[in-house]
């Protein structure tokens, strides 16, 4: 049991974290810089994790690595970091926080992988949820933030299914290394190109690149994996919930977010059905890293 707290707890870094990136991108970074946004949070992070496991792309994984960086690292990013602009930190966690429901009903189709019927019962509760912090009008809702968060999760998912076809003779950290700084490359020049000069930074600002670069992603990829290599995977999709919490507190608590009885009763559904949708069958844990936000 003690074990098991160890890595409950080191797992837990990483939904903290990426719940707490929404907070951060919306009150301390560049509002319009969401391509030299990504940018910095990706090449870091991907620099880090490169020079912890060494290991550097050979033959078609050259290839793989940059379709990979650009769709589940650059795009993603982009479009993460408009959300996070865009909508209160709790609705655009919250909203995330179905993109598992999201990519198991893509990868249905695409990946004749069914889902059982307690999955699609727990994602159905979640996308109600959604709704209802949506849909009640007693909150805030950017249609473009929403527009955002809503294809990173579709983009994710095509993200997810091409990680799954390609990476069984890649470690985890490696592969995000490699994602990371292919898709920090691909952005960099469309950056300075869109956005033009680098923009200027201010001390929280330079502080909040290094938290969601540095934390939220490095550290945070590492901790997930990690828990996913000592934990049954439906626990480390438990500690994922943390995710949401997270974003919900921080938006409510520091940036004085107002949740409604409407959209508390909405974020109740959404973490219920990520419980409801935990399968009691053994569960792959190539699932799981489609989590991070």
């Amino acid at each position: 049991m003690e074990g098991n707290l160890r890595w409950i707890l080191i797992t837990a870094l990483a939904p903290v974290a990426w719940g707490a990136t929404y907070f951060v991108t919306r009150q301390f970074l560049p509002a319009d810089a969401p391509l030299y946004g990504s940018v910095l949070r990706a090449l870091p992070a991907g620099l880090v994790l490169l020079a912890i496991r060494r290991r550097r792309p050979l033959g078609s994984w050259w290839w793989k690595a940059a379709v990979l960086g650009t769709v589940n690292i650059g795009v993603f990013f982009v479009l993460v970091y408009v959300a996070a602009q865009l909508l209160p930190s709790s609705v655009a966690s919250t909203i995330m926080a179905t993109a598992a429901a999201v990519m198991m009903l893509v990868a249905w189709p695409l990946l004749s992988d069914r889902p059982g019927a307690r999955a699609l019962g727990g994602a159905a509760l979640g996308f109600a949820g959604v709704c209802i912090m949506l849909f009640t009008g007693s909150v805030d809702v950017n249609p473009l933030g929403v527009a955002a968060s809503v294809a990173a999760m579709l983009l994710s998912s095509l993200g997810f299914i091409l990680t799954k076809k390609w990476s069984s003779d890649v470690d985890i950290l490696s592969l995000a290394s490699w994602q990371l700084i292919a898709g920090g490359l691909v952005i960099a020049p469309i950056a300075i190109i869109v956005e033009g000069p680098f923009p200027a930074l201010d001390p929280p600002a330079i502080a909040g690149f290094a938290f969601v670069s540095l934390v939220a992603t490095a550290l945070a990829y590492a901790a997930w994996f990690t828990g996913l290599k000592h934990l049954p995977a439906g626990t480390v999709g438990l500690i994922g919930l943390l995710n949401p919490v997270t974003g919900v507190l921080l938006g409510t608590l520091l940036a004085s977010e107002v949740l409604g009885p409407q959209q508390m009763l909405g974020l109740a559904l959404v973490l219920v059905g990520i419980v409801v949708g935990q399968s009691r069958r053994r569960q792959r844990a190539v699932l799981e890293p489609s989590v991070p936000g």
